[in-house]
Parts: structure tokens; C-alpha cells; sequence
């Protein structure tokens, strides 16, 4: 039998991280067993379902590599599937008008509240015909469970979970108005897709049994099903905006490479021993549902940072020049342009080991684009080229005015051997300079950065310094 697993979405906003695992997991069983990964938008609430979400999930799904492998099934179209799958079940005797006025249902819930019962509807239509039934009322069909008894249900991450059927209600298949409920819609979709494996969330795990119920009255096999524990935050509870619950496009404006942001979401609550890099291929071969874990997995964004930081490092130069340019265009307010490029490219490496995210390499990366403007920015950075400091730059510009052959070994040899004639630590000579050059205390290697920057670029920024003639 070929696996066939699905992400089912509720377009009513964005693609959170707990769902983009959710697909990620399902994506991986398909691809480890042989089999296709399907994707459904469950829109049946017309109400709050929008096409902006629709859209913003698709993209989320789309950056992390996650697209299905047919066609995507919108639920809201089947209604019609669905409604005809619940009068097959009254035709059956295997479910029931109910005529339930809401004052009555309100009653009912309230006493089995009052009297500790988990079930809440008291089944009093089950048995009774339409010859009974009220005027002015129109009728839900509710399904027929079993009352007596016990199911169990072999999760293929919680184990073996049981529950006793006394619990279970008689539940709403189509409302008053003949629109099918979500639990309807899932089964009914979930067998015409041939879905064979259900994983998603533990929160689903108490709808698992009414499904089964429901897959069971249909003369349906029911699918397996995973259950796999909800993420929480570091501080083990539940997951929070504060913690990282946001949307996945979120994560891009952040700058995460979408697989370092699959590796991280496969490593919450997944373990291969003692790995923690592991690209996609490697991920297919690894990944099965024995080694997910039974409990929350804690979200931790030090975590992600190290990991994305790895991948960073290993990404192509063109590929990252491509993410950063609008990052750059947007520090500098100015277009980046060939030279820019082909600046940033030959920095690269060194500013790739200074960076967590697509945003710090942007921001590492703007010095070779952006000079520095005066007054500088921060007081530390401007206090470097006060006083004599402004006459030592304009002697080293005009010292290295003289220098051929611009690259880092020759300048190291020319800066090193001015500063011990003059008596100066290298410090001394080393940090106006790189404040000239950059606006900043901090940066790559400055020889290196002199070297990218090219001759005239340094001179003209060394000459830019106010008081320098």
C-alpha cells in the first residue's frame, strides 16, 4: 500500500510554526515510505477563512519546500461529497435527525456539567422518528456511538490509547442549515484522497475517536494516526508570540534560510542520537515516526540562530547575494550595483563567520557599499578620530597613496612598519583607520576590508574624514 500523507491548513491566518512542522513531518513520512504528501485547505468556515490566508500559507509552504504533489484539494468544494456521505448514514439507521431546540441543548449541557459528565448531548432523539418531532425546528443529523464498551487506538507516536465509549458523543454531522461540520469533512476527505497516515498535532487526539467511529459507520478503513506533541516555549509553557509563534513568513523577514528552518523544526521533537545538522536528503532517509518524542518540544531561538548560522555558512555566494541585496539596498538608500556586488562577493567568507542571519550579513556586508557619514553614528566610533587621530589618518592616505600591489600582505607590511617608525602601537593606527574606512569599531579583518574596498574606495574615505585635507 503506497503512504499517503496530508497537511489540512484552516486558512483563517497565517502558516504558524507548530503547522509548518506538522507539514514538514508529513512531508518526510511520504518521502521516506515512497509516497505523496498531499495539501487541503480546510475553508469551510466561510466566515474567517480569507484568500489572503490561503495565499500567505501557500507561500509559507512554498519557501520552506513543502508544495504538494497533486493538485490542492479545497474542502469547502466537497460540501455537497460530504452532506451525501451523512444521509447515507441516516438511510443506514446509523445516524438521526435531531430536533433539539437551543434552549433544550444549553439545559442539557449545564446539568452534565453540574454532574461531572464529559458527555454532553443525552442522546434523547436517537431512537425517536420525525413523527415526533416539533414544529418549527429544524433538525442537525448526529451519528450514532457506540455506548457501551472501549476504543482503542494504536497512535503510532502516543502508543496504545484507550478511552471508554460512554464518553463519546452522539456529535452534529450536518448543522440545522445542511452544511456538514468539520468532523464530517475530514473523514469523508480524508478516504476520497486515500490518506493512509494521519499525523498532526495531540490536540487532534480526542477527534481521532470520533473519526474512527465515524470511518467505522461509513464501511471505511480508518487511516493511522500520529498524534505528535504541541511546541511549547523554553519555559515549558505554552507556545507564545513572546516564544516564537509566528507566522513562517515572519521567520524570512528575520532572516532564516528555509532550511535551517526545516532542520530546526525537525529537530523539535525528533531526535537521530546525538545529530543536529541534517540536510533535507539526509532527513528523508532518517525520519519515522519511532523516534518523535511524547512530550512538548521547547522552542528555543539561540538554537535556531546557531543552526541557521551554519547553513549560512555554507551557502552559495550568488544565492546569498541575491537575499541580501534588498536588505542592503534598504540600509545604504542606495541601489546595488555590480561593483557593490562583486565587492560584497570577495568579502563574503569573512562576513558569512560574523553572522547568525541573513539580516546580519546584510548589515556586516553594507560597509563595502555605504561610506561612512558624518557626524558617525555612534559616540565610541567618532571618539576614535578625534584630536591627532585626524592628522594620522591624513598621513596614512598619503602613505598609502604610494603603495602598489593593493592587497592585504603588502598594506599589513606598509601599516605595520609605519606604526613601529612612529613609535605607535598598532591599535594606535589600526582603529581611526577602520572608523575611516567603515564608520565602525568593529569589522572584518581591516586588511582584508582594505583589500575589497580597493585603492581609490580608501583613499576617497580616508580623504571624506572632516579635518583631513
Amino acid at each position: 500500500m503506497t503512504v499517503v500523507t496530508r497537511f489540512a491548513p484552516s486558512p483563517t491566518g497565517f502558516l504558524h510554526i507548530g503547522g509548518a512542522r506538522t507539514a514538514l513531518f508529513n512531508w518526510l513520512y511520504a518521502r521516506h515510505n515512497g509516497g505523496q504528501y498531499l495539501l487541503r485547505i480546510e475553508d469551510t468556515d466561510r466566515k474567517r477563512s480569507t484568500p489572503e490566508a490561503i495565499d500567505a500559507i501557500l507561500d509559507g509552504l512554498s519557501w520552506l519546500g513543502l508544495e504538494s504533489d497533486a493538485d490542492i484539494v479545497y474542502q469547502s468544494q466537497n460540501a455537497e461529497r460530504h452532506a451525501e456521505a451523512a444521509r447515507t448514514l441516516v438511510e443506514a439507521g446509523k445516524a438521526y435527525h435531531c430536533y433539539c431546540s437551543p434552549e433544550e441543548l444549553a439545559e442539557m449541557r449545564e446539568r452534565a456539567r453540574a454532574e461531572g459528565h464529559r458527555k454532553l448531548y443525552d442522546g434523547r432523539w436517537r431512537d425517536r422518528g420525525r413523527s415526533e418531532a416539533p414544529a418549527g425546528i429544524d433538525p442537525v443529523v448526529r451519528v450514532k456511538m457506540p455506548q457501551t464498551g472501549e476504543t482503542t487506538i494504536n497512535d503510532l507516536v502516543q502508543g496504545p490509547v484507550t478511552i471508554a465509549n460512554d464518553q463519546l458523543d452522539d456529535f452534529i454531522l450536518l448543522r440545522a442549515d445542511g452544511t456538514p461540520t468539520y468532523m464530517l469533512s475530514v473523514v469523508v476527505d480524508d478516504h476520497d484522497m486515500g490518506v493512509t497516515d494521519v499525523i498532526r498535532g495531540d490536540d487532534h487526539l480526542t477527534n481521532a475517536f470520533r473519526q474512527f467511529h465515524l470511518y467505522d459507520a461509513l464501511g471505511w478503513d480508518a487511516p493511522a494516526f500520529a498524534h505528535i506533541p504541541l511546541i511549547h516555549g523554553p519555559d515549558g509553557a505554552k507556545l507564545s508570540k513572546r516564544h516564537g509563534a509566528l507566522g513562517v513568513a515572519a521567520y524570512r523577514d528575520m532572516g532564516y534560510l528555509p532550511e535551517a528552518l526545516c532542520n530546526y523544526l525537525l529537530r523539535l521533537g525528533w531526535s537521530h542520537g546525538d545529530d543536529e545538522v541534517i540536510p533535507m536528503p539526509q532527513a528523508i532517509e532518517w525520519f519515522d515516526l519511532d523516534a518523535v518524542g511524547r512530550s512538548p518540544a521547547r522552542f528555543d531561538f539561540d538554537k535556531l540562530d546557531s543552526l541557521n548560522a551554519i547553513y549560512l555558512r555554507e551557502a552559495g555566494a550568488d544565492r546569498l547575494l541575491d537575499l541580501i541585496a534588498p536588505l542592503i539596498e534598504a540600509l545604504s538608500g542606495q541601489p546595488l550595483d555590480e561593483t557593490g556586488r562583486n565587492r560584497i562577493r570577495r568579502g563574503l567568507d569573512s562576513l558569512k563567520e560574523r553572522s547568525k542571519t541573513l539580516k546580519d550579513l546584510a548589515e556586516a556586508a553594507v560597509i563595502y557599499i555605504r561610506r561612512p557619514a558624518y557626524p558617525l553614528a555612534t559616540p565610541k566610533a567618532a571618539k576614535m578620530l578625534e584630536g591627532d587621530a585626524v592628522g594620522l589618518v591624513e598621513t596614512i592616505a598619503s602613505l598609502l597613496d604610494g603603495v602598489d600591489g593593493w592587497s592585504a600582505e603588502p598594506l599589513e607590511e606598509t601599516l605595520r612598519g609605519f606604526a613601529e617608525k612612529q613609535e605607535l602601537g598598532f591599535g594606535r593606527v589600526a582603529q581611526p583607520l577602520r572608523v575611516a574606512l567603515t564608520g565602525q569599531t568593529a569589522s572584518p579583518g581591516l586588511f582584508e576590508v582594505m583589500e575589497v574596498l580597493g585603492k581609490e574606495e580608501c583613499l576617497a574615505r580616508l580623504r571624506a574624514v572632516p579635518g583631513v585635507a
